[in-house]
Formats: C-alpha cells, structure tokens, sequence
C-alpha cells in the first residue's frame, strides 16, 4: 500500500449495498431494531449510512491532497449557514433512487425521514450563506479547498413572535446530536489571551519578544464533509469548539464550591456558544473579538501543523495556501500569522511581512462605515497585546511608505492610519486588510466601485493594483436543483442536466419563453410550488396562505438599509385605499406579502419594525373586505429551509434597499433563477440582474446612488415628501395614530419619527416611485402568459449568477490556484 492508494473501505454503490449500511447503522449505532426504530433512529441511521458513502470519498480527496501538496484555499468565515445536508449530500454522492428505494423495501419513507432534520445554526444571514454556496463551488470544481469557522452550540437564535414582537430564544440545535460532524480532539489546538509581552535575547544576540499569556483555551476540531457534485471530490468544513485546559477542579467541587469548580469550563466554553453574541456592552464586545481571534488562531495553527508536510519551509506558503478573509470578523489573523512566523519561527520582520501580504485577500461586504469593524486599542491590548504591538508595527511601517509617496501629507497620514484616534483609539479592522491583503474585492460591479470611490478611496488611490470585483453567486445544487424539484426537472428536459455544473448552459432556454406549451408547463410548476408553500406554512406556522394570489416576497436579515419599511408603507396605503373606497376590490391585483426576517437583539429600531409589520399583518388579515385582495404572512425563524420552499414560490421579488447602500445581495439571484420577477432599485447585484434580464422584465424605481448622495449632501428633509404627498401622509398618519396598534399612538412612535426626522435610508423620497412601479407590477402581472414569458426569460439570463462562476473570477483573478483532478466514482 502507498500514500495514493489508501486502503478504504468503500460503501457498495447499489440498492443492497445501501441497504446492508442503513440495517448496520440501526442496529449497531442506533442501538435498535427498525420494527422498533424511532423516526429519529432511522433518520439517524440514514444520515450516517449517507455520511458513509461521503467518507470514502473524503479519505480520497484528503489523501490526493496530501500526495500533491496543490496550493489551496482556505475560506476564513465566522459563518456557514448550510441549510440541512441530507438532500444534498444525496444529489452529491447521486444516492437519491438507491436511497428511495433501499428505504422503501424496508418500509421507510424517505421524505418523513428528511423532516426530522435539524438545520446547523451556524449562521445568519447573506454572508453565512454565500460562504457555503462557496465551498459547495470549490469542492464540486475539485479545487483544494478548506472552510474555517466556529462550531456555535446554539447559533443565532431561534425567533418567536409574542404579540407581535421578535422575542429571542436559544437555537437548540445539537440538542439530538449532528450527524454529519465528527470531532478531532486529537487534534486539538491551544490559544491564548491576555497577559503581557517580554524583550529577551535569542541564542545568535538578536532581541526577541515573547507573549506571556494570561489564560488559555483549547479549540477542538469538527469536521463537515463538503461533497463536490458527482464529481467524487469531498473538501472539509473544519469548525471549532472552545474548551477550557482544566474543565474540573476536583479539589474545589470536594470543598462543595461547585459553580467554581467549573468557572474555567464555563468561561471558555462561551466563545463558542452563540454567533454574534450581543456587543452593546464591553463584556459583548469582548466576546466577540474573542470569537474571532480563537477560530483564526485555531485555524492558521491547524493548517501549519496537520496539513503541510514536516519540516516545510514556510518562506514558501503563499505557493501553497491563500486565506480569504470573508468581511472583517476574520482580519485578526493577519497579525496572528506575523506573530507565527516572526516570534515563533524566528523570521526577520521584512521576511514575514513578505509572506504574510502574500497569503491574504480580504472581501469587503458593505458600504455601511458602522459595519466595518474597529476595535478599541483598550480592548485589543488587554485581550491580544502582542497582536496589538505588530499592529502597530504594521502601521508605523505602512505610514511611513504613505508620507513618502505623498511628499509628507499627514492628513492623508492621519486618513489612513490603521489607528483611529477619535472618538477613541481604535483599530480599523477594514484598513489593516486592505494594507496587508494581496488583493480587495467587492462583491457587485457598483459594490466594487464604491468601495473604490467612496469607501476605501485613499486605498485605492495608494493599492490601485490591490482593487478588483467578484460578483457574487449561488450554488445551483441547492438553490436550483434541490429547491425546485419541477422547475429543474422541466429544465433537464429541455436542454439536459449539465447546466446544474454549467449553469451558462439556461441561455438554451431563451427560444422556449416564446413557445406557449413550455409557458404553460412553467405556469403549472409555478402553482405547485406555491401549493408546496401553503402546505409548509399551515404546518409550520399557521398561516393561511392562497396560492391564487400573487406571492410578494421580502426575505432577507431585517436592516433600517434594506428599507422593509418602504415595502410594509405600501402595503399599508393598499389597505388605505381599499377602506377609503379609493379602490374598489375587484380592481386590486390579490397579493399575499411575505416577510422572512430576524433582526440582531441589540437592534431596537429593527425589533420596532418587525412588530409594526406583525401588527399591520393583524389588521389587515382580520379586515373582511382588504383580507380579499390583500394578506400580510410573517412566518418566524426565518431560515434555508423556509428559503428551499418560498424561493421557487415567488412571483414578485423584493429587492429595494437605498441605492450605494446593498453591497450585493444573493436572495435577488436566487428569486430570479427559480422565476420571480424583480421590483428593486439600481443598487448591489441589481444592476448587473437587470442589465442580464433586461429592462422589460425588471421593474426598476428608486433614485439612483448619485442622485440619493447628492440629496443627502443638499440636506434632506424627510417631512417635505410627508407633507407633499397625501397617499404617503395618509398611510404614515394611520401608524401614527394608533389604527395598527389598538388604538395607542405611542406603540409606533419611535417607527413614524424616525421616518419623519430622520429617513436615514430615504424611505419617503422613494416612496412614490415605488408605489408607481407596483402599478406596474400589478398591469403585468394582469396578463399571466406575457408574465410566465418574463419569468422563463429571468431563468434563462441569470446563470451569470452561479457560485461556480464566481470562484472562477476568485481564481483567475486573486487565488491563482488550481483544480486537482477529480477522483472520479
């Protein structure tokens, strides 16, 4: 036996073979007979027994990988939002038949068995996802990739609505154990805060500084397999679990002091309880930049010792290893890796500093100046003081290069130091990216360009080279093929499967949005994935929802920017208008408006919105005449597997953030592959959609991110439009004097004088163009084959927007490494 072909012992590829497997699983894992099986036991087993398919393949790949040393990339995330694995490890291994039909000679349902799936809580929102619609990509390109994250006990949260409002609770998703993790405490790594730093001298006389930690902690690895798409390539999702160094002291419990003789198991074990723990307070943000700096360091110390061969020469890693940064939550691992090498290793500072900006590229996703991380220099120093002196180090050094190239211009110094001075000191986290990293991406055309123009101009005049865009995408396994069953098996028909790896290929489509037999096959598709939606939503949350009415869908993390507020405004002088006898109900278009969104728990204005919305929802679905034409549905803990059914249930898209606000956006690409037409601004990935789908089957409102800057800068006064437009002062007038509140005009206040004194976001100023683009909509919509025809050309126009596609770009343009090829089945 050698290194290339290990001895693996690999599941039979047939309906026996699966079958002896699952038997195997239940009887020796589960411990039980599947006469007396629970469900869980069986979903169990099947789990396993898949996962068993999926490891072979995996000891392959990582073996191949090891046998090659290829270059690689590492995705450095704080999150993963997978969704449920079991479907798509299924269409992956190309298990789905032999697994329907093994199960079924035992008598199992396969579908009641998907049900009991719990989806991993490991992220929140459009970065969690995008993250896993990326190495969805990577692996099924087999290119040698590895995700690094933090293993969340309870992820987010799970919501709930108590009489209209967003109430928390913890997201229990391990509660019944994950079957598609396996833990490594063998490869368990140390990581340190705290303390304080040392001059020594070395052996050779030259003067050293050492990191005297304060306190330690141990992260233990988690393996998820990520399965490449029949393409026998299975790359690794490593996730990391804190843990203290000495979990129990024995002595302490015998004095009978128990909660102390578990402090340090407790203390340790928080940096990895929940994603994005509440940062208000000092303790929060403490936590946070702990979560951070523990799963890089766990990450870049795991790369280094268990996956490069011993004795490697590190001057060489960036020839074989690149870590993206995904946003700012992972920039500390830039000093970390300096640390590494120069204290450590024993690398001159010019040297690590060679290697280090080689090994790193940093993806920027927003324009928000709030949301590019800084961390106060207090913080830092108390938590991480070496890090916090090669930071300074780095831009001791890097301001120098600025006053020389700029012939002494310290306000441009002061600009772009990494330090900020005011309101307090502070470390740009943003800055020290773009400074040490090889490369910056936006992920949209305009996102790139404001980040070029007005985000990270000073940067981008100094680093022009460093610029570039990679448009986002998502993976058309999950988001196509899984999602919607009837779309894609209509798709296959027409021009056969290889578009679920080439997804360019749906132009082939665009000669059948002209023939009336394929319409209407797309029509039925469409009313059953609505009928699937109905069903989903009476189960799961109780909401009544006609499949007749158009589906008008606004899903996405509840943001003041992202303006749900603008969306809720209409639908509230649609009930305006129909109580006043402005209109007549049977001239209104029937709609049902869905809202899926959780807002961050520190966020009040946020929190006031969802319960205005739930609260608008209320009446409007109580009210006997509106309730006709017009319901309101909010189902809670919105998450991928509401999206897996709502996406491709969609007719109308909800995209309409303030233009320059909406880095990109994914759900606007998901909606518009599975056929829902767009209502949106021209900001994020909008333009680019539009641009493919064009004009015609976009309906386009909303100032344009010139015209928004240019209005703010003139001084924008929100109660102008108010007091100039009556249908607007009508609708803001009914929240404010309590018609959605029971009468209680204080409920909703804090909503109606945000937007009155503030509109931040410009709420109001689009408001009319908004409502005209809705009478648009509804003339559309009034003609359902020339619908259908829009619908079936969005489909075919937006394969651009495939994961796959954008990994290319990353690699062409900022990874420069290379697939291996694939093993093969």
């Amino acid at each position: 036996m050698t290194e290339s072909t290990p001895l693996i012992a690999t599941p039979e590829h047939s309906v026996e073979g699966f079958v002896r497997e699952y038997l195997r699983e239940l009887n020796f894992s589960q411990g039980t007979v599947l006469e007396r099986a629970s469900v869980n036991d069986k979903y169990l087993a099947l789990a396993r027994t898949v996962r068993h398919y999926l490891m072979a393949r995996w000891m392959r790949t990582t073996a191949d990988q090891i046998r090659t040393q290829p270059k690689a990339v590492a995705y450095l995330s704080a999150e993963f939002l997978l969704g449920r694995q079991l479907d798509n490890a299924l269409i992956a291994s190309d298990l789905e038949s032999i697994a329907r039909e093994g199960l079924a000679s035992l008598g199992v349902d396969l579908d009641e068995l998907r049900e009991e799936e719990i989806e991993p809580g490991l992220g929140n929102g459009g970065l969690g996802r995008l993250a896993a619609c990326f190495i969805d990509s990577l692996a099924t390109m087999s290119v040698p990739a590895i995700g690094y994250g933090i293993r969340y006990e309870y992820g987010i949260f799970r919501q709930t609505f108590v009489d209209g409002r967003q109430v928390e609770e913890p997201d229990n998703w391990l509660d019944r154990g994950s079957p598609w993790e396996f833990a490594h405490p063998e490869h368990e790594v140390t990581v340190s805060f705290g303390g304080h730093t040392e001059k020594y001298t070395d052996p050779s006389g030259r003067e050293r500084t050492r990191w005297v930690p304060g306190w330690q902690v141990l992260g233990v690895p988690y393996n998820y397999m990520v399965p490449g798409y029949r393409n026998g390539r299975v790359n690794t999702l490593r996730l990391w679990s804190a843990r203290a160094t000495h979990a129990f002291d024995l002595k302490i419990f015998n004095y009978g002091d128990y909660a102390e003789a578990v402090r340090a198991q407790t203390f340790a074990e928080n940096i990895s309880k929940v994603l994005y723990p509440e940062d208000s307070t000092p303790q929060g943000k403490e936590l946070r930049l702990q979560q951070q700096y523990f799963f890089v360091a766990c990450s870049l110390r795991d790369f280094i010792d268990q996956l490069l061969p011993e004795g490697f020469d590190l001057h060489r890693l960036p020839e074989r290893i690149v870590f993206q940064l995904n946003d700012t939550h992972p920039v500390i691992a830039i000093p970390e890796l300096m640390r590494i090498l120069v204290d450590e290793q024993g690398f001159e500072w010019d040297e690590a500093w060679d290697v280090t900006r080689r090994c790193f590229a940093y993806t920027c996703h927003t324009l928000l100046p709030e949301a590019l991380e800084v961390w106060p220099v207090e913080l830092m120093g108390r938590l991480l003081p070496r890090h916090l002196e090669i930071i300074y180090r780095i831009n001791d050094d890097f301001l120098d290069e600025v006053r020389e190239s700029s012939g002494g211009d310290e306000l441009l110094v002061r600009r772009m130091s990494i330090i900020a001075e005011h309101p307090e000191r502070a470390v740009r986290m943003a800055y020290l990216a773009t400074v040490a990293g090889a490369k910056v991406n936006g992920v949209a055309e305009l996102h790139s360009q404001l980040l070029r123009d007005k985000v990270l101009t000073d940067f981008a005049d100094h680093f022009p080279e460093k610029f570039t865009n990679v448009t986002n995408g998502v993976t058309p396994r999950r988001f196509l093929r899984l999602a919607n069953p009837g779309l894609s098996a209509l798709i296959t028909e027409a021009i056969g499967d290889g578009w679920v790896t080439d997804l360019d290929r749906l132009r082939e489509l665009e000669p059948l949005a002209d023939d009336a037999e394929f319409r209407r096959r797309f029509r039925e598709v469409k009313a059953a994935n609505k009928d699937r939606l109905v069903r989903l939503l009476a189960t799961r949350d109780g909401i009544d929802v006609d499949p007749g009415t158009m589906l008008d869908v606004m899903v996405k993390r509840l943001h003041e920017y992202k303006r749900q507020l603008l969306k809720l405004l209409h639908v509230v002088t649609l009930y305006d208008r129909i109580t006043s006898g402005e209109l007549a109900v049977e001239d209104v278009t029937p709609r049902t408006v869905v809202f899926g969104a959780k807002a961050a728990p520190g966020y009040r204005m946020a929190k006031e919105i969802i319960a205005l919305i739930n609260h608008v929802g209320a009446v409007v679905n109580a009210h006997p005449e509106v309730s006709r034409v017009l319901r309101v549905a909010f189902p809670a803990n919105y998450n991928v597997t509401v999206a897996e059914t709502l996406v491709p249930a969609a007719d109308l898209s909800e995209q309409i953030s303030l233009a320059g606000k909406e880095a990109s956006g994914t759900g606007n690409m998901k909606f518009a592959l599975n056929g829902a037409l767009t209502i949106g601004t021209d900001d994020g990935a909008n333009v680019e959609i539009r641009q493919l789908v064009g004009d015609e089957h976009f309906f386009l409102f909303g100032l344009t991110e010139p015209e928004a800057s240019a209005m703010q800068e003139a001084g924008y006064r929100p109660s102008s439009y108010y007091e100039e437009n009556a249908s607007l002062r009508r609708a803001i007038d009914l929240i404010a004097k309590g018609t959605f509140s029971g009468g209680d005009p204080a409920t909703f206040a804090p909503v109606v004088s945000n937007l009155l004194d503030e509109d931040r976001f410009m709420v109001l100023a689009d408001y009319q163009s908004y409502l005209d683009a809705q009478e648009r909509v509804e003339a559309a919509y009034a003609d359902p084959d020339a619908w259908s025809r829009s619908a079936v050309l969005n489909v075919a126009r937006t394969g651009f927007f495939s994961s796959d596609r954008s990994m290319r770009d990353y690699l062409d343009r900022i990874w420069h490494a290379e697939p291996l090829p694939a093993n093969g089945e």
